[in-house]
């Protein structure tokens, strides 16, 4: 039975895409590089030296420069050019009032996570905030379950992430919990059902379902 729901936060609970694709294109930008806004939301989730690496190959070090130089824009500006997803507010408050106990985990600096959840008055939607530590790449999304899971005192016999990413799936399964995707983040099409997640939902109202088996009361289908 579900008793914890921990959330992802980029592409789960908040849309950060235009601060992150612009901010990693200012920095590939510094290195004579450049690359359409749209091709640079897969930034969007996974730890950025990782996906740097990846993508344009760099060597550990250079990716870990790309991220300072990304978080130098990314700070003062590109935090802010961000918003929480529409209805995001209402499917934690329901949840919260079917007695699960709700928190985010995140690859997201936590103090950048902490920020922005307080800034949209989410503050009271959650538990437990637990994001990377500050540093120049972000710790693995395991090691930020384990510590969120640790923090509420959750078994994973009673324990779901909610993710929009393959990241999420993989970090969720070395954990030994389930993984529910969602299609409103930044996840290529088919990429979540690839990787495992079970089930993969459309909308906030059908998450609500799944997490408490009750439909809202404003479903259509009732």
């Amino acid at each position: 039975m579900i008793k914890y729901v921990l959330f992802d936060f980029d592409g789960t609970v908040y849309d950060t895409a235009e601060g992150i694709t612009k901010s990693i294109r200012w920095a590939l930008n510094k290195r004579g590089m450049d690359a359409e806004l749209q091709d640079l939301r897969k930034f969007v989730g996974p730890p950025l030296a990782e996906k740097f690496m990846e993508v344009y190959g760099f060597e550990e070090k250079e990716a870990l420069e790309m991220v300072r130089v990304f978080r130098e824009r990314y700070a003062p500006v590109g935090i802010f050019e961000s918003a929480p997803f529409p209805g995001i507010r209402e499917l934690l408050l329901s949840l919260k009032a079917a007695g699960l106990v709700t928190g985010v985990a995140t690859s997201k600096p936590q103090n950048m996570a902490e920020q922005l959840i307080e800034r949209s008055a989410l503050t009271d939607c959650f538990d437990i905030v637990v994001g990377s530590f500050i540093g120049p790449n972000n710790d693995k999304k395991w090691e930020i379950l384990t510590r969120a899971m640790e923090g509420l005192g959750a078994s994973k016999e009673n324990t779901v992430l909610v993710g929009d990413t393959k990241y999420d799936v993989e970090g969720a399964k070395i954990c030994g919990i389930p993984c529910v995707g969602v299609r409103w983040g930044y996840a290529s099409p088919g990429e979540l059902e690839e990787a495992g997640a079970a089930p993969v939902v459309d909308s906030m109202k059908e998450l609500e379902l799944f997490l408490t088996g009750v439909p809202s009361v404003d479903d259509p289908s009732l």
